[in-house]
C-alpha cells in the first residue's frame, strides 16, 4: 500500500530553520507531484509547496507567506520530498503533511490522492 512517512518536524526559536524530509513507498504508478501542506488546529489546511516534475521539466509552487523562506526539493526517483524551512516564525506553526500524485497540473490547488499523516513544527519566541 502507499505509503507517505513525515519526519523532521519538532520545536524551533525563531529565526531558526528546520528541514522535513517525506518518503514515499508503495506507490502502483510513477509520481511526478510531491508537495507539502500545513494545518492548525481548528483551521483549514493550507498548501505549502508543490513539486511537479517530468521528462524535460519540472515546476515549483509556493504560498505567498512561504516564498523566500522556504524551499522545496525532491530526489530523483520522485519518491522523497524535503521541505527546508528557514526564518522560522510564529505563524509557521502547524501540523506539516506531505501529499503526492501522478501529477499536480494546478499546483497546490490540486486534489492530491496520497497523505502522510503529518509531522508537527513548533515554533516560539
Amino acid at each position: 500500500r502507499v505509503q507517505l512517512v513525515e519526519s523532521g518536524g519538532g520545536s524551533e526559536q525563531v529565526s531558526g530553520s528546520l528541514r522535513l524530509p517525506c518518503i514515499g513507498s508503495g506507490f502502483k504508478y510513477s509520481i511526478s507531484c510531491m508537495a507539502w501542506f500545513r494545518q492548525v488546529s481548528g483551521q483549514e489546511r493550507e498548501g505549502v509547496s508543490a513539486f511537479d516534475s517530468w521528462p524535460g521539466g519540472e515546476s515549483t509552487f509556493y504560498a505567498d507567506s512561504v516564498k523566500g523562506k522556504f524551499t522545496i526539493s525532491k530526489d530523483k526517483p520522485n519518491t522523497t520530498v524535503f521541505l527546508k524551512m528557514n526564518d522560522l516564525q510564529v505563524e509557521d506553526n502547524a501540523t506539516y503533511y506531505c501529499a503526492a500524485d501522478r501529477a499536480c497540473p494546478y499546483g497546490l490547488a490540486y486534489q492530491f490522492e496520497y497523505w502522510g499523516q503529518g509531522t508537527k513544527v513548533t515554533v516560539s519566541s
